[in-house]
């Protein structure tokens, strides 16, 4: 028989894990309730998550007083846990439980052993990691779902958990606070620790709903961000209109204050995404760009985190126009025509700007749930800037749906975003 061989680097990575294990000792966190609501206990004192979804950028998060990052599976579990605490920081590690709109039949009770066994040595690998502060079971398994056995499958999950690892409390995601699905899941997931829940333009309202829903122990909130693509204002043409990075701004911060910073229930948050993602645009989610420059949010995360504002500010956006109309105007321009574009920013430091501009076909590949989209590909040519604050575009030829993207950047790695859907031609004649 033929021995096994490793390369060098895996071999290495493998007996890096393995002395990691062997030392790591795992910190307890657990749940206690005051008199004006839950705390959350790590190491016998007090833990208040100030986190973010992802875990791209983990030393400017710690750098910015943020002390926490959440997954949503256990992919490189293992050198993310060791650069987290590495960096003083906490890991929610995610578990990927299977989703019925996907395709997963929670009646299949084979699938179903299957999936626990599986995730039970998940559990067992990264349990004793001191940087680990919880486990969260599945990602909004309540989107488009039917079969109310997946909160039986959860609650095994919990138990499963519980039984490897006493030392971490357990959670799954909720998508929103739906008044139908908690009491489901109240009633068959009795050994969760806490609620995690996911709301995005509703978030000032949690409090209120969580309680509404019947949910009586403490519960964080796993994303939140700016105003959800299926919340905002729809064009003729079923095009979703984008808030800018500083409308973003503001309302994460107003959002912020108005829930999670003061509900005494609340345990803290993950801020979505600490990182860049492609979802309905390169833009909407992603608190950096796709080239790591910062936007305005990235600034309201800092002073929501420690009270301190940066020493550089990034560039405030007012508007962007395009023919004199902003996206909310639902703008029609016809085939080859050239139209003005004007940019009305600022800069807090006064330093001087730069405006790039980018055209791109307006998304089809529309996934739920923050399943993987792809990204279109940009039309180049069209875009004549004359200065920071105006250029032109020429309407391509071809009728149909577009979105033109606009960063204002200070030349320190801090941005200004905003995009404009518009349609060239008449939709009915598509």
């Amino acid at each position: 028989m033929k021995g096994l061989f490793l390369s060098k680097p895996v071999a290495a990575c493998l007996l890096l894990t393995a002395a990691w294990t062997v030392k790591a000792q795992p910190v307890k966190v657990e749940i206690a309730k005051n008199d004006s609501g839950f705390v959350l206990m790590r190491d016998h004192k007090p833990y208040f998550i100030k986190g973010a979804g992802g875990t791209a950028y983990m030393d400017r998060l710690a750098k910015y007083g943020g002390n926490s990052i959440r997954t949503w599976n256990t992919s490189n579990g293992d050198q993310i846990l060791v650069n987290a605490d590495k960096l003083g920081l906490t890991v929610t590690m995610g578990l990927d439980v299977a989703r019925e709109r996907h395709g997963f039949n929670y009646d299949d009770t084979a699938a179903v052993r299957q999936q626990l066994e599986k995730l039970r040595l998940e559990v067992i690998r990264y349990r004793n990691y001191p940087a680990l502060l919880m486990w969260g079971i599945g990602n909004e398994l309540n989107l488009n779902y039917k079969n109310p056995k997946v909160w039986d499958a959860v609650n095994e999950i919990a138990k499963m958990i519980h039984q490897e690892d006493p030392y971490h409390p357990v959670t799954t995601m909720l998508a929103g606070v739906n008044p139908q699905v908690v009491p489901a899941v109240i009633a068959r997931c009795p050994d969760l620790d806490l609620l995690a829940v996911q709301v995005y333009g509703g978030l000032a309202k949690v409090p209120e709903q969580i309680r509404r829903a019947g949910w009586e122990k403490a519960y964080i909130v796993t994303e939140w961000g700016p105003t959800g693509h299926w919340e905002s204002t729809i064009t003729p043409w079923g095009a979703a209109i984008e808030e800018t990075s500083s409308e973003k701004a503001e309302v994460y911060k107003r959002r912020y204050e108005a829930s999670i910073k003061v509900d005494k229930s609340c345990l803290g948050s993950y801020v979505f995404l600490w990182g860049q993602k492609q979802e309905r645009t390169p833009t909407w989610y992603g608190l950096f760009t796709e080239a790591g420059e910062e936007s305005e949010v990235v600034d309201v995360m800092q002073y929501l985190w420690t009270g301190s504002w940066p020493d550089n500010h990034a560039p405030h956006l007012d508007s962007v126009t395009l023919d004199g109309k902003r996206a909310a105007n639902f703008i029609y321009l016809q085939p080859g025509k050239t139209y003005p574009l004007n940019v009305y920013a600022k800069d807090p430091d006064h330093d001087p700007l730069t405006a790039r501009w980018e055209l791109l076909p307006e998304s089809t590949d529309l996934k739920n749930g923050g399943d993987r989209e792809s990204r279109p590909q940009a039309i180049p040519g069209l875009i004549t800037v004359s200065r920071t604050d105006h250029a032109t575009l020429k309407a391509p030829d071809k009728a149909g749906a577009y979105r033109l993207f606009l960063y204002v950047s200070d030349g320190r790695n801090k941005v200004a975003t905003g995009n404009i859907p518009f349609y060239v031609g008449n939709p009915s004649q598509k």
